[in-house]
């Protein structure tokens, strides 16, 4: 079910709602498009890499599914950023038809792809208006992330976020989210006490429901149409919307 307002939320969440004073936000699909941005990046690797026929929206699947794990293997601090992204590389071109890419010419692959990335970069068209609201609520608010906390400063400034302050990321600790202390050091640099904030991500588990578990007072679950399925149960604390226009009803902001 989708509790898109406060009158549809279970009684147990209503209270929780009303105290939060804070939010933490997750960066990548819920701020910035970056479905949208993959997307344009692999189309350009697969016009210099892949034989003709190919499928960009195949290939986005495939590549945000990353059905071996390896970006969450990076986020637990088991393979560096390159690494991972080289084995996913290769998953592509072997799902794909492509070459396999070599030290050398992952190198060279991996500038292609990284510049159509950084191209495609856009926040999502409902993300100034929800800022804008918790900006006039007093709500306070910064950035969680499983990326290096530079790189994703750069993105939100790219995108027109830079009010968004960049609080945690994969190098705070050596590893991301779910790790309780990345949700727990947001907070503390919110200068807020964990059980007055909410968290808001794309990803059910490692997100929403990695916060509760943290001792957030709140985990949204941000399931946008068109989204990658993510399958079973919502956990206890967790409410799912489908835009960040939905939030601030959920948290009972009338400002």
């Amino acid at each position: 079910m989708v509790y898109s307002t406060t009158s549809t939320l279970p009684t147990s969440l209503r209270g929780s709602a009303k105290s939060i004073v804070g939010v933490l936000l997750d960066i990548d699909d819920t701020l910035v498009d970056t479905r949208g941005a993959f997307r344009h990046a692999l189309g350009v690797v697969a016009e210099r890499y892949l034989p003709s026929g190919y499928d960009v929206e195949q290939m986005t699947s495939h590549w945000r599914a990353d059905v071996s794990g390896w970006y969450r293997a990076h986020a637990r601090g088991e393979l560096t950023h390159r690494e991972q992204r080289k084995l996913r590389a290769n998953e592509l071109h072997q799902a794909f038809g492509g070459p396999v890419l070599d030290e050398p010419a992952y190198a060279a692959w991996d500038e292609v792809f990284e510049a159509g990335f950084k191209e495609g970069w856009r926040a999502h068209p409902d993300a100034h208006e929800f800022l804008d609201t918790l900006d006039r609520c007093g709500i306070e608010y910064g950035a969680v992330s499983n990326a290096d906390s530079g790189y994703q400063e750069m993105k939100l400034s790219r995108v027109g976020l830079k009010r968004v302050r960049m609080l945690v990321g994969v190098d705070r600790f050596g590893v991301g989210k779910p790790d309780s202390r990345v949700f727990l050091e947001g907070a503390r640099l919110l200068g807020l006490d964990p059980a007055m904030v909410a968290y808001v991500g794309d990803e059910k588990d490692i997100d929403a429901a990695a916060a509760v578990d943290a001792g957030l007072a709140l985990g949204i679950w941000l399931d946008r149409p068109g989204g990658h399925p993510q399958p079973g149960e919502v956990a206890d604390g967790v409410v799912r919307v489908e835009s960040l226009a939905q939030i601030p009803e959920t948290l009972h902001l009338t400002c």
